[in-house]
């Protein structure tokens, strides 16, 4: 038997399963309990939050056989709720928006759209990507979405809302699904670990779901891998060695010798990160990353809900605050997302990033006005007085 991915798996199958998207489950829950059930719906958010998940669970509860009419709690055992599952129901079409983009696939969609459907109560389109439609095609949806036949629905979900023309937007509910925080990626992987029974160490579910970046799928399918590659019990350094990301330690370090004003060590840390694979994009990325960790806790606190951090990079964050203010880190921080973009296109982005990181090195001094003035008035008496000629 063929092996399924985690993501398929454990993919949500009702609107008590959906994670980190409760507002949205609420309201169709409500629409369906109502009767207020939209013709047309349009789902926003990044890639593995959940759209296309929200969009089978909500065909799922209008086509259920086993119910009545429609219903918040699907049985998942009829025919329709296995198939709308696998995306193979006969009257749950699921279309790839960035592969029929052209306006006869519109057309075509129109023309079938007018028969019933086969066995359900409702004909669905999910279109996925829906903004890589063209215009025409777009233009092409116009007036069926405006007076849909009664058992037509539309289920869109886009990652660039911006670009799906307004007149489609103004005919549709339109939802934004959130990132998923990283607690709550961080218990379900916990979950799915247990159920699967691979042993793993704490500290892997915060690496997890810091990388995840808001995405459920992305953090999976990491787990995936990881499973596949690593030997239990799962931790951070095989992640680490997995990805390919920068060593947070080794990132420090580097910090380290940049506040201490050290061009040579700079320039010897960054070498031995160069050496392991790294480029210096990563590089950059990492840096940003840790010091933007340093400002939320020089502004927020140790305990920030902010820091997706372990104990252990928790302490060395608070060791790296001591060397650095918020004037200074702002300052990194822009000038490196500056020098991300040169990098991409640039034969010597080692020269450029060394020749940067040597300029904040030996920059003594973008420090905030506070510090100044707590430097000044820690001068002997007379020391900051100019004489005059």
């Amino acid at each position: 038997m063929a092996y399924t991915v985690l993501a398929r798996r454990y993919r949500s199958q009702t609107f008590d399963d959906v994670l980190g998207q409760d507002v949205v489950a609420r309201t169709l829950r409500n629409a369906i309990a109502t009767g207020r059930v939209a013709h047309a719906y349009l789902f926003c958010g990044t890639r593995g939050c959940g759209k296309t998940t929200m969009a089978r669970i909500l065909a799922k509860s209008l086509n259920c056989l086993a119910a009545d009419g429609p219903t918040v709690k699907p049985c998942l055992k009829c025919d329709s709720c296995i198939n709308i599952n696998t995306g193979e129901d006969i009257d749950v079409l699921e279309i790839d928006g960035a592969s029929n983009t052209g306006v006869d696939n519109i057309r075509q969609l129109r023309e079938n759209a007018i028969y019933r459907p086969a066995r359900a109560r409702f004909k669905i389109y999910i279109i996925d990507e829906v903004h890589m439609l063209s215009s025409g095609a777009f233009n092409a949806l116009l007036k069926i979405l405006e007076e849909p036949p009664e058992h037509v629905k539309f289920i869109f979900a886009t990652t660039e809302p911006n670009k799906v023309l307004p007149t489609i937007q103004s005919r549709c509910q339109r939802f934004d699904f959130h990132n998923i925080p990283p607690e709550v990626i961080s218990q379900q992987i916990r979950r799915i670990l247990g159920d699967e029974g691979i042993a793993f160490e704490p500290d892997l579910l915060v690496h997890l779901s810091r990388l995840a970046n808001g995405s459920m799928r992305d953090a999976l399918s990491l787990l995936d891998q990881l499973i596949s590659a690593g030997t239990p019990p799962l931790n951070a350094r095989q992640l680490i060695d997995l990805v390919g990301i920068p060593d947070r330690q080794k990132v420090a370090q580097l910090l380290t010798a940049i506040a201490e004003h050290d061009g040579a060590g700079v320039l010897e840390k960054l070498d031995q990160m160069l050496l392991t694979g790294q480029n210096t994009g990563q590089i950059c990325e990492a840096m940003i990353g840790v010091m933007r960790d340093v400002m939320i806790y020089l502004s927020a606190g140790k305990e920030s809900k902010l820091l997706t951090l372990t104990e252990e990079e928790r302490d060395a964050v608070g060791v790296l605050s001591e060397k650095f203010d918020i004037a200074g880190l702002v300052y990194h921080i822009t000038a490196l997302e500056k020098l991300q973009w040169t990098l991409k296109n640039s034969e010597s982005s080692r020269a450029l990033l060394e020749a940067l990181l040597l300029r904040l090195t030996l920059s003594e001094h973008f420090i905030g006005l506070d510090r100044l003035a707590d430097q000044l008035r820690t001068l002997p008496a007379g020391a900051g007085e100019v004489k005059k000629k």
